[in-house]
């Protein structure tokens, strides 16, 4: 028996070696599946995709409430401010504002983002963790719009130390208003400060600070404006009040700017220069060439009113009168003044022509006789003499009476049209003699209106610059 047990064992055996060695078809398939290796059929396990168990995280952000400030019940929590002014973009007179870019950095301490840290190093993260925790809210006062960069991500920074202190910095672009004073304009210099202040938190609860005092505001060296001289920045701080909430923390960043004057020069100052001077050739020109002095009056006036025009569009409609106004409406004046100077010697040129018409027409006889010689009788005369005074030859033979009325007759238009110079030359009177002579008007206008125009450039850039 113990035999035939053994056989039985034997042929068992054999038959499930057999049985494994054949070929079996996959259900379904009608293919055989050949037998693996019994050393393949165990799977080696990747140690890196073994899950050994989630990692705990350094910030416990769901175990706290951060809509609470840090520390609240407590004292106020101070939060120093820095910034870092990357540009001035531009300065607008007629909107008066001006837009600014700049990191801003905020510096807190909030115990509730405390970490253990063996190498004391921070943590650095991006804007998602801004959403999750209290950060404070500082906004710009007087601000007209403003935005966070964007691009490619949001341009803000967290970065949080093992004991709690907080770095949260952004970078803005913002456009804030600026009450600006353009009495001395364009030789004027302008005070613009950007205020920062925390919205819902009062001083009781919230303290900003410059972090560094004026260490605390930082410059590109490489800031330039087109029409602004930048002369330097600094900060102040002061308390706010509002009667419906109370007192607040508000920071200042203060620059001056002085404007350039040369691009002034070229565009305003200058032209309006020319068109006076370029007014005074009418003063050498004949008065008799109407055309030419007139036209060249009406073109200075215009050229004038358009550049006091094109000057004020640019600049917003203030209630006072600037400095270039003074400038550009003294010229406008000169330039008027030039216009009514040949008005006036042209009436006075018309005035005297018409008393010398009426003049020949009560006289006919003096067509023929010269003034020059007639002036130099004294009563006295030779019959030569008055027969060629008269305006006869020697030869024709005169009596003594008609001698005697034709140079009584002359003698009287002689002393009728020197009458007034002679009694202007005997008293002194100079004003009576240039408007008997409209050549002296001219004359005169060649020194009075330089001169004139010289004295009042050297108050205006004496007062002004």
């Amino acid at each position: 028996m113990p035999y035939l047990t053994k056989l039985t064992w034997f042929l068992f055996c054999l038959m499930v070696l057999v049985d494994s060695g054949k070929p079996r078809r996959k259900r379904g398939t009608g293919q055989l599946a050949m037998p693996q290796p019994s050393h393949l059929s165990k799977k080696n396990l990747d140690g890196t995709k073994t899950r050994k168990g989630e990692a705990q995280p350094l910030l416990r952000v769901e175990d706290h409430d951060f809509t609470m400030r840090p520390a609240f019940g407590g004292p106020a929590i101070p939060v120093g401010v820095d910034v870092q002014v990357e540009s001035l973009d531009s300065i607008s007179e007629v909107d008066m504002d001006f837009t600014m870019t700049l990191y801003l950095r905020h510096y807190w301490k909030d115990e509730r983002l405390s970490f253990p840290s063996t190498s004391n190093k921070s943590m650095t993260f991006d804007g998602r963790l801004v959403k999750k925790i209290w950060v404070p809210d500082v906004f710009f006062v007087h601000s007209k719009r403003s935005f966070t960069h964007d691009t490619t991500t949001e341009n803000i920074m967290l970065r949080v130390f093992p004991d709690g202190h907080v770095l949260y910095s952004m970078r803005i672009t913002v456009t804030a208003m600026c009450n600006m004073d353009f009495s001395h304009f364009p030789l004027d210099s302008q005070t613009c400060s950007l205020e920062l202040e925390s919205y819902a938190y009062t001083d009781e609860d919230l303290m900003l600070y410059w972090k560094n005092g004026d260490e605390s505001l930082k410059t590109d060296e490489k800031i330039s404006l087109s029409q602004f001289l930048i002369q330097k920045f600094h900060t102040t701080s002061r308390l706010a009040f509002y009667s419906s909430t109370g007192w607040y923390n508000r920071l200042y960043i203060n620059f001056t700017l002085r404007r350039h004057i040369f691009f002034f020069l070229l565009q305003t100052y200058f032209p309006a220069t020319l068109m006076v001077m370029l007014s005074w050739v009418s003063f050498w020109i004949d008065r008799r060439a109407v055309p030419a002095r007139v036209s060249l009056g009406i073109t200075t006036v215009l050229t004038m009113s358009t550049i006091i025009t094109g000057v004020n569009a640019s600049m917003p409609r203030v209630s006072y009168i600037k400095a270039v106004d003074i400038y550009l409406w003294v010229s406008f004046v000169f330039v008027f003044l030039s216009v009514l100077e040949y008005a006036a010697v042209n009436y006075l040129t018309t005035v005297q022509e018409r008393k010398e018409r009426k003049l020949r027409e009560k006289f006919p006889c003096v067509c023929g006789m010269l003034p020059s010689r007639t002036m130099m009788l004294d009563g006295s005369y030779s019959e030569s003499e008055a027969n060629s005074l008269a305006g006869y030859p020697r030869s024709h033979i005169l009596t003594e009476e008609e001698r005697q009325d034709k140079i009584v007759v002359h003698l009287a238009l002689s002393n009728e049209s020197n009458s007034s110079r002679k009694k202007g030359l005997l008293k002194g009177q100079m004003g009576l003699r240039i408007f008997q002579n409209t050549h002296a008007i001219d004359k005169y206008s060649r020194l009075i209106f330089p001169a004139s125009y010289i004295f009042f450039n050297l108050i205006y850039w004496s007062v002004f610059s």
